[in-house]
């Protein structure tokens, strides 16, 4: 076994690496930028090397970096992570040539599957069913025109070295070719240094579901189920399951064995992935077909850990070090259900744009439960951030996964719902309220998923989960016990002049719309809260001052929500939505009447860059009449390409800002004629 491993890759995955590591009594090395030069990673590992700058070209994906790192600290062998790296043969072999273990695949299987054109060759002479496309080289936007014609409409435009959401385009008719085509190009060297681009049939009503494949050096050879990865935006998966709802045993059997078929066509061994694109419509366990192998470690791989029992990460390890599997396919069993929420710094309120700065709060739910075995539910977070840490413009959003394991779907559904409500993240925007949202719709819950979930659900964007009313009415609970508490404590204060007063029970609540007349009557151990002459509800919580996440037993059932105090009340956050909940005594409340409402500016005529990102170009010049629906500018955030496009017709005034600017969260682009 290995006695030093550096871990070539940042954030969760390499402390994800390191814990495992350490448990096997290997020494770790981490490596980093400037930018997390005090980041968990570095802390958690025994030795640290700088890389270089924050820009991950000038350091996590410099080759030569890392294996000078690998030199200088004396590690034997290296783990990628996931990302860049892992998937360059050029990498694997210099590894081999500088003597140290490349842990993942060998570099012929990373070149075979690395390249999506000639990698679906490959799986179709490996018997693997494979999406109808056109998988030679395009020569421009013309020939891409007519290829998408000859296919049939809707086809999917894919950079041939992409990857992660990023260089993918869905083209419904030739105008999205042509406005798409250069953009995946462009998206593809930018992010994998190769502008291919290769055009397929996109299957309608699609689900994303994957198979696990291991293997070591012995041609040993087995898959370990499939995850679910349909819940997706611009292609980034967000929420991830295993096994899937939609596959049977009879399917998973097929899929599985033609994995283990690709994979020995190309002499792999490690761990890696068949990514497979599903028809949701088709029921005879035949309509799946090959997207593409990832010759890695994925970020899902903590579903399949938990319904397996195994330590994917060790046995890599193993693997690269020249033991063969301890199990045979008969051994692989699936136990219960997993789920994976991936927690990103990103707005969903505001169209899911992406957030950078300090983590001014972050409190995880903690770990609860034993999970497979003590049939119990099990709750765990796999992270690399902390309080006080950065989350930078030079790196992926993702925060952390949120992962949950037990018997049933539906357990582990409800285990993530009140991990969710308890997971504090303050200083950057994030998709928590979002995921619950998504944890609680029915169409989720019924598991009738495609990759089109989110886009056919939320086809006006996220504005919070819907609340009925038997939830509303608990929060009204909740905030009056809060606010009866802060009188009571403010009422003790020592030193008043005159009497103590005793105040009322009585508050006149609003939630929105709805208005609630409430009054409370103290018992041993709680409250009977009695809201608008129904049943009362028993109210049991413990909430101080500081508190900024309170659990709350109403009538039985706990309800975690996480409070802060507002001028007029409170503002309470959980199950998918921020609620500002105003309790006032009924006197005060009667006055409210009178108060005028402030009417937000009207920000209309100007073109406001929604997130923080490079401007690399302007359509439009001063003067020029746009109409709805027009391009005028592009902006560059986390190796995206995001197209801003007029809302309304116009003219426009004033340009602000040139190709090559720096752009912050709402500075004005362009300004148009009022």
């Amino acid at each position: 076994m290995f006695k030093k491993i550096l871990v070539a890759n940042r954030g969760e995955i390499a402390c994800r690496v390191m814990r495992t590591a350490r448990r096997m009594g290997i020494a770790t090395v981490a490596v980093y930028s400037d930018a997390d030069a005090r980041a968990p990673h570095v802390l958690m590992a025994d030795e640290s090397v700088r890389l270089g700058p924050a820009p991950a070209a000038q350091s996590y994906l410099d080759p030569e970096r890392i294996l000078a790192a690998a030199k200088a600290t004396g590690a034997d062998c290296i783990h990628p992570g996931y990302g860049f790296l892992s998937e360059r043969e050029s990498f694997a072999r210099a590894c081999a040539d500088a003597g140290v273990t490349f842990v993942g695949p060998p570099p012929g299987a990373i070149a075979a599957m690395g390249d999506k054109i000639e990698s679906k060759k490959l799986a179709r002479g490996a018997g693997v069913n494979v999406v109808p496309g056109y998988l030679g080289e395009i020569a421009d936007t013309d020939e891409a025109v007519r290829i998408a014609a000859d296919i049939g409409y809707p086809v999917m435009m894919k950079a041939s070295a992409g990857g992660g959401g990023k260089g993918m385009r869905l083209a419904w008719s030739e105008q999205d070719v042509r406005e798409g085509f250069e953009a995946t190009k462009r998206e593809g060297l930018a992010s994998f240094g190769d502008d291919r681009v290769f055009i397929e049939k996109f299957i309608e009503s699609p689900r994303h579901i994957e198979i696990q494949v291991l293997g070591d050096r012995h041609g040993n050879m087995v898959y370990l189920g499939e995850r679910e990865c349909s819940i997706q935006r611009r292609h980034q998966k967000v929420v991830e399951e295993a096994p899937s709802p939609f596959v049977t045993p009879a399917m998973r059997k097929a899929m599985g064995e033609q994995a283990v078929a690709l994979a020995r066509a190309v002499g792999y061994h490690s761990a890696g992935t068949v990514e497979l694109i599903v028809s949701g419509a088709d029921t005879s366990d035949e309509g799946f077909y090959f997207l593409e192998m990832n010759t890695r470690l994925q970020v899902e791989h903590p579903v399949t850990e938990e319904i397996t029992g195994l330590d994917l990460v060790e046995q890599m390890l193993r693997v690269a070090a020249g033991e063969p599997l301890g199990f045979t396919q008969d051994d692989v069993k699936l136990t219960g259900w997993s789920i994976e929420n991936r927690v990103y710094a990103e707005d969903p309120y505001r169209c899911f744009l992406p957030s950078t700065g300090r983590l001014t709060r972050y409190n995880p739910p903690s770990p609860s439960g034993k999970g497979p075995g003590a049939g119990q539910s099990k709750v765990r977070v796999d992270d690399g951030v902390v309080e006080g840490g950065e989350i930078s413009m030079f790196y992926d959003p993702m925060i952390a996964k949120l992962v949950t394991w037990a018997p049933t779907r539906e357990t582990a559904i409800d285990a993530q719902i009140a991990a969710l409500d308890a997971f504090e993240v303050a200083g950057v925007g994030n998709n928590i309220d979002f995921l619950s949202a998504i944890m609680q719709h029915p169409r989720f819950r019924e598991g009738a998923l495609t990759t089109g979930f989110i886009a056919e659900e939320y086809p006006q964007g996220f504005h919070g989960a819907p609340a009925d009313a038997a939830l509303l009415r608990k929060l009204v609970g909740i905030a009056v016990a809060a606010d009866l508490d802060r009188s009571d404590r403010a009422a003790g204060i020592d030193g008043q002049l005159g009497d103590r007063i005793i105040g009322s029970t009585q508050r006149v609540v609003t939630i929105g719309d709805h208005r609630f007349e409430v009054s409370v009557d103290g018992h041993s151990g709680g409250l009977l809260v009695n809201i608008d002459d129904e049943a009362p509800l028993d109210i049991t919580m413990h909430w101080r001052p500081a508190d900024r996440v309170v659990t709350a037993r109403i009538d039985g059932d706990p309800l975690t929500v996480r409070i802060a105090r507002t001028i007029t009340g409170w503002r309470l956050t959980t199950r998918g939505r921020v609620h500002d909940v105003a309790v006032l005594p009924p006197h005060v409340a009667a006055l409210t009447r009178h108060m005028i409402a402030k009417v937000p500016p009207d920000l209309s005529r100007f073109l406001l860059c929604p997130m923080p990102g490079l401007l690399t170009r302007v359509e439009v010049a001063e003067g020029d009449r746009v109409e709805a629906g027009q391009p005028l500018a592009v902006v560059e955030a986390m190796k995206m390409e995001n197209i801003l496009r007029a809302e309304r017709p116009g003219t426009v005034a004033r340009i602000a800002h040139a190709p090559g600017d720096s752009l912050a969260v709402d500075a004005v682009i362009m300004e148009f004629e009022g």
